[in-house]
C-alpha cells in the first residue's frame, strides 16, 4: 500500500519573512532525518505502486470483468471512508512514529501472506481484494498520521518545500513503480512483485525503529468523541473547506475512469502485456514530476482556482484521447500531459486546504480531504465499472472525460475561494481572560453583553453572523443572538459549549488571527466594553415516578 505524502503547503501561507532565494527547493534536505525518510518513503511508494499494478494485472490475466479490475481501487479506498474521522483523531493525539511503525509490522504480515498464497498458486480473486482491503484499512489509519509528521521534524519556512519534495518522491514511485512491477511480472512473476513491496515495508520499518529522536508536539488531551466531533464541526463551519471539497468529489468522480479502467484499455484497445501496461502508468508518473516542478509557477499566475481549472480541462482532454486515438506514440505523450494534469489538481487542492487549516485541528480536517478523495475513488470505481461491463469501457472514458471538461468550464462562474491574506495562527480571544472555575467535564453557557448603538445595530448584527460561525467552528454546539425588549441597544450573544474543558480550548488553542479580528470587529461596534458571563450547567433534578410520601409528590 503507498505510503501517504505530505500535502503541499500554499507558498502564500508561510513566514513572510522568508523567501525563495532563502528557503530553496533542496534545503529540507539539510534536515537529516527528513533526508532518511524521504528515501524511505520512496522506496515504499515504489512498492506500494507494484503491488497495485500485480493486482490489477493478476485479475486481467484471469480474464476477470472490468467490474472486479475496478474493485481493486475500492477495496484501497473503501477503509478511509469507514476510517478518515477515527484514524484523523489517532493521528492528532497519539505518538504518529509509534502510530507509523504499528501500520508497517501489519503491512508487512499481509503483503507476507499474498507472497505465499502466489507463490503456491492458491491466490483467488477473492482472497487478492480481501488483502488489499486489509491493506486499505492499515492505510487508513496511517494516512493523517504521516501527513502531519513532516511539519513536526521541518523548521516552518522549509515546510512547503519539504512537501514539494515529498509529492516529487511519489511521482518518482509512480514512474518507477508501475516500469519495474511489469518487467518484474513478465520476467519472473507476480509473487516477486508482492515481495518487493513486503521489503519495502520492512525498510520503511528499520528506519522508523531506528529513529529515536521524535518529539511529538504537545497536545491539548480531549476524549476521543469529543475530538472526533470537534473535526467534524469545524469543517462543517468552514465554507471555505467546504466549497473546495465539494468541488475536489465533482472533479474525483469522473476522473477517476482513468485508474479505474486503463488496465482493461491498455489490454484490449492497445492489445498491452504486463509490461506495456507498466509503461502506460510509467509515463502518468513521469507526466506528474514534471507538472510537480512547475506546479509553484502555474499557481503563483494563474492562482488556486485557475490552476485547478486548466488542470481539469487537461485531464478530461486525456481521458478522451487515450480511447479515441489508441496509437501507442499518441497515447504516451497524452499521459505525460495527464499525469501533469492530474498533479496540478490534486496537489492545488491539498496544499490549500492543509495550509489554510489551523494547527489544533489540522491532522482531523486532513482525515476529512481523505475522506473527500477516497469516497468518490470508491463509489466511482464500483459504478465505472458496472457501466464499463454494459457499454464498453471506452464509451465510459468518453463520457468521464467529457464530464470533467464541463465542470472545468464551471469554474469560470463557480470559483474556488481563495485562501491568501487570513490569519490561520492562533491567538487568544481577544478582550477576555479565562480561568478554570469548573471540572472539565461540565457543559458551559456563555453570555456576552454587548451595548450597540443603535445607528451601528445593522452593522453589528452582519458581523455577528460571521462572529456565529466562529464560535462554531472552534467548539460552540448552539448559538444565538437575543435582544432585550426594554433596552433597544442591549444584546447579548448566547452560545454553549459541550464542556470546560473545550472552552478553555477555545480560549487557548483554537481562536486563529481571522476568527480574532471578527470577535474585535464585533467589540468595537459595542459601546464600553462587553461583560461577559459563564454559567455551568446543574445536574438534572431527580423525581421518583412513584414516590412513597406524599409530600414528595409534584404540585399538580
Amino acid at each position: 500500500m503507498t505510503v501517504p505524502v505530505p500535502a503541499t503547503h500554499d507558498p502564500a501561507a508561510q513566514d513572510s519573512s522568508v523567501t525563495r532565494s532563502r528557503a530553496t527547493a533542496f534545503a529540507p534536505f539539510t534536515v537529516r532525518i527528513f533526508r532518511i525518510l524521504w528515501l524511505a518513503s520512496l522506496v515504499s511508494n515504489i512498492g506500494g505502486w507494484m503491488q497495485s499494478v500485480g493486482a490489477q494485472w493478476f485479475l486481467i490475466e484471469g480474464d476477470s470483468s472490468p467490474a472486479l479490475v475496478a474493485l481493486v481501487q475500492t477495496a484501497a479506498a473503501a477503509p478511509v471512508i469507514l476510517l478518515a474521522i477515527p484514524a484523523g483523531v489517532l493521528g492528532e493525539l497519539l505518538n504518529r512514529r509509534r502510530v507509523l511503525i504499528a501500520t508497517q509490522l501489519v503491512q508487512v504480515g499481509v503483503v507476507a501472506v499474498l507472497v505465499v498464497l502466489t507463490w503456491q498458486d492458491a491466490l483467488t480473486p477473492g482472497s487478492l481484494l480481501a488483502a488489499t482491503l486489509a491493506l486499505g484499512v492499515v492505510s487508513a489509519i496511517q494516512l493523517p498520521a504521516y501527513e502531519a509528521l513532516v511539519p513536526d521534524i521541518v523548521p516552518k519556512p522549509m515546510i512547503a518545500d519539504a512537501a514539494a519534495l515529498s509529492s516529487t518522491g511519489i511521482n518518482l514511485a509512480r514512474a518507477v513503480g508501475p516500469a519495474l512491477a511489469g518487467l518484474v511480472a513478465a520476467q519472473v512473476g507476480l509473487a516477486a512483485v508482492f515481495a518487493l513491496n513486503a521489503l519495502s515495508f520492512v525498510f520503511f520499518l528499520i528506519v522508523l525503529v531506528a529513529w529515536r529522536g521524535y518529539r511529538p508536539p504537545p497536545v491539548r488531551a480531549e476524549p476521543f468523541l469529543d475530538a472526533s466531533r470537534a473535526g467534524l464541526r469545524y469543517v462543517r463551519h468552514s465554507a471555505i473547506v467546504r466549497k473546495i471539497l465539494v468541488r475536489f468529489c465533482l472533479f474525483l468522480l469522473p476522473a477517476n475512469a482513468l485508474w479505474a479502467l486503463l488496465p482493461v484499455v491498455a489490454a484490449g484497445t492497445l492489445g498491452l502485456s504486463a509490461a506495456g501496461y507498466g509503461l502506460l502508468l510509467g509515463a502518468l508518473g513521469v507526466g506528474s514530476l514534471l507538472g510537480a516542478t512547475v506546479l509553484g509557477k502555474a499557481r503563483t499566475r494563474l492562482g488556486v482556482n485557475g490552476t485547478v481549472m486548466w488542470g481539469s480541462a487537461a485531464y478530461g482532454a486525456g481521458l478522451i484521447l487515450v480511447v479515441v486515438w489508441p496509437t501507442l506514440w499518441v497515447t504516451i505523450p497524452v499521459l505525460l500531459v495527464t499525469g501533469a494534469a492530474w498533479i496540478a489538481v490534486v496537489a492545488t487542492v491539498n496544499g490549500t486546504i492543509q495550509a489554510f487549516l489551523p494547527v489544533w485541528v489540522r491532522t482531523r480536517g486532513l482525515s476529512i480531504y481523505q475522506l473527500a478523495f477516497y469516497g468518490p475513488t470508491a463509489v466511482s470505481a464500483v459504478v465505472l465499472g458496472v457501466l464499463a461491463d454494459r457499454w464498453g469501457s471506452e464509451a465510459v472514458m468518453v463520457v468521464a472525460g467529457g464530464l470533467t471538461v464541463l465542470l472545468a468550464v464551471s469554474q469560470v462562474i463557480w470559483r474556488l475561494p481563495e485562501t491568501q491574506g487570513i490569519g490561520r495562527e492562533i491567538v487568544p480571544i481577544p478582550g477576555e481572560t479565562i480561568e478554570h472555575l469548573s471540572d472539565e467535564d461540565d457543559a458551559v453557557l456563555v453570555l456576552v453583553h454587548y451595548t450597540v448603538a443603535p445607528t451601528d445595530r445593522a452593522e453589528f448584527v452582519r458581523t455577528m453572523a460571521w462572529v456565529e460561525q466562529a464560535r462554531l467552528r472552534t467548539g460552540a454546539r448552539a448559538w444565538r443572538l437575543y435582544r432585550d425588549p426594554a433596552r433597544d441597544d442591549r444584546l447579548v450573544e448566547a452560545f454553549t459549549v459541550g464542556s470546560w474543558r473545550e472552552h478553555l480550548s477555545q480560549h487557548e488553542a483554537r481562536t486563529t488571527e481571522y476568527d480574532g479580528d471578527l470577535l474585535d470587529r464585533a467589540r468595537a461596534l459595542s459601546v464600553g466594553v462587553p461583560t461577559v458571563d459563564h454559567l455551568v450547567v446543574m445536574p438534572r433534578p431527580h423525581h421518583p415516578r412513584h414516590p412513597s410520601n406524599p409530600t414528595d409528590r409534584p404540585p399538580l
